[in-house]
């Protein structure tokens, strides 16, 4: 018996997609994670950090070196300076800070300001918390922030807004003036903002800015990230909290409950992804620019418009032109009619008419295996 609090929350539509991959020997295009490893000097580090011992608890805030080391990025990429003793915490992974987020910060009833389509963990921990989600929709196919919307998200009952960029599934990232605009409804509805900003170094055609980084917003963000995406270690889940002492606080009185610490050796070799490694997101991100741009045409060219992410590594497509009013039916029938698992972005809606055409396909695979899967495509019958 599953208790309430998780009423009325579907399963992950991660496992149900990923399961029919296998099932069906297709080539995975809808889960987001990388079919190669990160620096080999960073695995190494893991390596030695076994052998030398760092396999009990960490620090329930995280060991001091990768607390320090996370400090060090946000002031060499943003000028912003917490102190790694009281304004960073280390989470298992941004999923867990987001919940650990939620969980710390929000009161039964407190409504929480989301973009949508959402990243589904977002939906079960607002649930979780005994908040209400307020969502403001991205619409297909500039998903740029409709301001006027979210100015009225906003009521006397909103406690925070929870804000993702650069977007997934969107691909979106948000421009200087959307997010001043976001700032200005913080600050003036006394707001706090957590921001997860997981692909903030995959980014090909606009810059991330942090939100913290606007005037008025640092002493009311808190920024979360984590090493998965832009170091290709996803199954790591070693991610971090940063901004004032307070927030951070919130976040681990909800984390010393849920798993206390995270990965002891991983996390000195998470410092050194961070400190001796610093280059290989801005490499990584080089060479997902041109596997974006190979899936994208190649999908655009099947009949399939797809828009051109300016970070992540995800891209949306538009199923309609092939006769689908229904992108959880076509993601369904994909794998027998082509060998190739995408993901129905309508999953990630409350307004499901929002998303119910578009799918989510992930580009962080090796060049010849988004190829084969082209081919696939290209040879199948994709038509209703």
């Amino acid at each position: 018996m599953v208790a309430s609090r998780f009423a009325g929350i579907p399963p992950t539509i991660f496992a149900e997609m990923s399961g029919l991959a296998v099932r069906t020997g297709s080539l995975n295009l809808g889960q987001g994670f990388p079919d190669e490893d990160g620096p080999a000097a960073v695995l190494e580090a893991a390596r030695q950090a076994l052998l030398d011992g760092a396999n009990q608890y960490a620090p329930g805030l995280g060991v001091p070196a990768l607390r320090a080391a996370v400090a060090a990025h946000q002031h060499r990429h943003y000028g912003l300076d917490p102190d790694p003793d009281r304004e960073v915490v280390i989470t298992t992974g941004a999923t867990e800070g987001v919940a650990a987020a939620l969980l710390g910060l929000v009161e039964p009833g407190d409504e929480v300001v989301v973009l949508e389509p959402y990243y589904d963990s977002y939906l079960a921990m607002i649930q979780v918390a005994g908040g209400v989600r307020v969502p403001v929709t991205l619409r297909w196919p500039d998903f740029r922030l409709d301001v006027d919307a979210l100015r009225a998200a906003v009521t006397p009952r909103t406690r925070l807004i929870l804000l993702n960029s650069p977007h997934n599934p969107t691909g979106a990232v948000l421009d200087a003036d959307e997010l001043a605009a976001v700032a200005a409804v913080a600050i003036e509805h006394d707001l706090v903002v957590v921001t997860d900003e997981v692909y903030e170094h995959l980014v090909f055609d606009a810059p991330h800015v942090p939100l913290a980084t606007l005037p008025g917003m640092a002493e009311r963000t808190l920024t979360l990230s984590s090493l998965g995406k832009s170091y290709s270690l996803t199954g790591w889940k070693i991610g971090w909290a940063t901004g004032p002492a307070r927030l951070v606080e919130a976040v681990v009185a909800a984390k010393q409950w849920l798993t206390f610490t995270s990965g002891a050796p991983l996390q000195p070799a998470a410092a050194v992804a961070l400190t001796d490694v610093a280059g290989f997101p801005r490499q990584l991100a080089d060479s997902l620019r041109i596997r974006r741009d190979l899936l994208c045409d190649g999908l655009t060219a099947l009949g399939l418009p797809t828009r051109r992410p300016e970070g992540t590594y995800f891209a949306l497509s538009d199923v309609r032109h092939l006769g689908w009013d229904d992108g959880l039916a076509f993601c369904r029938a994909l794998p027998e009619r082509a060998g190739v698992v995408a993901i129905p972005a309508q999953v990630f809606h409350d307004d499901t008419e929002a998303g119910r055409h578009l799918v989510r396909w992930a580009f962080c695979k090796r060049t010849e295996v988004l190829e084969e899967a082209l081919g696939r495509l290209a040879g199948a019958d994709l038509a209703r």
